[in-house]
């Protein structure tokens, strides 16, 4: 008891020793951050004061000294004001600085943004198309930090614009920045004229700096950062990467184009002769940042330069939409997501099944949708043959319902028995346990190919259907501030529908399946709608909307084929004929039930072990 006592005493005061200690030990801390404190504030007190003004005047000052000390020999380059020359079709309206010569804002004229608002690319501050050039014995500078001569456009009688910027010394040497955009069209001819290129660069590569923010353009700013990826057709062709933030790439062997791809629009950097190497590195905003953008993307790129003193650098910049048939005439159709990773395979369909017969539809009928209900009709009717497989097989199998539940009863403490029984019922009876599986299975490729084609049709961006606005978007009737996992802030009655008919569908389902007394079965019709309602949720309302319909029609066919069609006496009377038949066990049955055989064989052991 003693040594008890004097253990805890011991413990005690070993308690009150490390309190004591870190108790004085953090007091001495708090003293010397009070006294460093008090003389940072004095060092701050006799300080002059300095007007914001004054301070601001003389960051632009020392900012305007250091550009006309970097522009070295182009005196001109140095300083100047930033002017903007605009050129225009039917499509864009792009606006070019003469600080870098390069784009400024580029706007979309067909498609408006969530605040309707014409769709802007390329318009931050972050944006520029830059490279570092020689401006004198022992100066560089960036040439996006340059300004260049205001522009001058001419128009072209092909119907094009061109304007020039231009950026000469005194020695003869310049660099000229002509852009050409022509009539209707997304893609801007960038030519970059360097007189003197062993003086100015030095090297027979031009290190080139690609810099794009991608702002938001839809009302799901979450489902636009979940379909924004980098974009890059490189040795081995065409590859893409999800965005996320720290990404960083490289790419050794090089490309010919790179894009930052949002869900209906992307950046496109392209090269005449090819990059010899690409690296990008991106970020997105934090889940705090209200500044509403996705995802910013920073490429240096090597561009080859041909031989000689002056030459021609051929490149071309992309702003416009992720349309399948403008992006094909440029060989960049793969930025449309019709088909990625293990389910690439399914583009084909969309590219020569889903598309030509959305268009068709859409090409006479103005609601997108009743397009998608025809739409949804012409692929249930392929798929028809299937369904009957899948209808006819649930049929025989429900026909064996009396005779599986009584071997479930004669075999109800063997379940290895039972299962052996079974199968030689199925065998006998000419039926297949799989058969209703297997047209099912078959469907899968179609709705994923749908999920993608819904997710990435632009022509449904803002067309509205009924309660739902925008096609594109999810449908949302009620929304609140909090987000709930797994539902989101928001729901959409599309989405409700197409989970209750995918409830009525499970349930009927369930009805015709041989084994009632599955406790597993009890519970997988409310599963699998539950599970729908959180993956659907955030998805756009044509997809939701297809999914309805084709419940619909599900339901339909289900009645019509289970009471019109199939003669339940009929495949009763067949059953039975097949039982007379002869049967030859397939290979993989045989090797199916040995297997059976054996393992009740070591079950009978072990029963018998634990007996004696």
């Amino acid at each position: 008891m003693n040594l008890d006592r004097n253990s805890v005493i011991g413990f005690v005061l070993l308690a009150l020793l490390f309190f004591g200690y870190f108790y004085f030990t953090r007091q001495g801390q708090l003293q010397l951050e009070e006294q460093r404190k008090r003389e940072t504030d004095s060092l701050a007190a006799l300080q002059p004061k300095m007007d914001p003004a004054t301070t601001a005047m003389d960051s632009l000052r020392a900012d305007s000294a250091s550009r006309v000390a970097a522009a070295g020999q182009f005196v001109t380059a140095g300083g100047g004001s930033e002017q903007v020359t605009e050129l225009e079709n039917a499509v864009l309206r792009i606006g070019f600085t003469n600080k870098g010569g390069q784009p400024k804002y580029v706007r979309m004229k067909k498609y408006l943004a969530a605040d309707s608002s014409p769709v802007s690319l390329g318009a931050t501050n972050f944006d520029r198309l830059s490279y570092r050039i020689n401006t004198g014995p022992s100066n560089t500078a960036e040439t996006a930090e340059l300004f260049f001569s205001p522009g001058k456009v001419s128009s072209n009688a092909d119907g094009s614009q061109t304007v020039d910027f231009v950026l000469s010394d005194s020695m003869g040497r310049s660099v000229t920045h002509r852009y050409t955009l022509k009539k209707d069209e997304y893609m801007v001819d960038l030519a970059i004229l360097i007189n003197g290129v062993d003086q100015l660069v030095g090297k027979r590569t031009l290190d080139l700096n690609w810099q794009v923010k991608a702002v938001q353009q839809e009302l799901d700013l979450e489902g636009e950062k979940r379909e924004s990826q980098i974009n890059i057709y490189g040795k081995d062709g065409f590859d893409y990467f999800t965005l996320k933030d720290g990404f960083t790439r490289k790419w050794e062997e090089g490309a010919k184009w790179i894009s930052l791809k949002q869900k209906f629009f992307n950046h496109t950097l392209l090269s005449g002769n090819g990059f010899s190497y690409a690296e990008v590195n991106t970020r997105m905003p934090v889940s705090e940042d209200t500044s509403r953008w996705v995802a910013t993307a920073s490429t240096d790129l090597k561009v080859p330069l041909p031989a000689g003193t002056s030459i021609t650098v051929p490149l071309r910049l992309f702003y416009g939409p992720n349309d399948f048939p403008t992006l094909k005439r440029y060989g960049m159709e793969d930025i449309v997501n019709l088909g990625q990773g293990f389910y690439a395979f399914v583009k084909y369909i969309n590219r020569w099944i889903i598309m030509p017969v959305f268009n068709l539809f859409s090409g006479f009928i103005k609601s997108y949708g009743l397009v998608i209900l025809l739409l949804t009709l012409i692929i249930r009717l392929l798929t028809s043959p299937l369904v009957y497989t899948s209808y006819l097989s649930g049929a025989k199998m429900k026909a064996l319902r009396p005779e599986l539940a009584q071997l479930k009863e004669k075999y109800k403490d063997d379940q290895q028995a039972y299962s052996m029984e079974q199968m030689k019922l199925f065998r006998t009876a000419g039926v297949n346990p799989l058969g209703g599986c297997i047209p099912a299975l078959l469907q899968i490729p179609i709705f994923f190919s749908l999920y993608s084609f819904f997710n990435s049709e632009i022509d449904l961006r803002g067309k509205s259907f009924w309660w739902s606005n925008d096609l594109s978007s999810y449908d949302a009737v009620f929304s609140w501030g909090t987000h709930i996992p797994f539902i989101g802030n928001h729901i959409s009655l599309f989405t409700i529908l197409a989970v209750v008919t995918s409830l009525l569908i499970s349930l009927y389902s369930m009805s015709m399946t041989p084994d009632q007394d599955n406790p597993m079965l009890k519970y997988m019709p409310y599963i699998f709608p539950v599970m729908l309602l959180g993956i659907f949720n955030g998805l756009p309302s044509a997809l939701t909307w297809y999914y309805t319909v084709s419940n619909v029609i599900t339901l339909a066919m289900q009645y019509v084929i289970q009471n019109f069609i199939i003669d339940h006496d009929k495949i009763v009377a067949q059953i039975q004929e097949n039982k007379k038949k002869p049967k030859s066990k397939p290979k993989w049955q045989e090797r199916l039930e040995a297997m059976q055989e054996q393992q009740k064989k070591v079950e009978d052991m072990k029963n018998k072990t634990r007996k004696k």
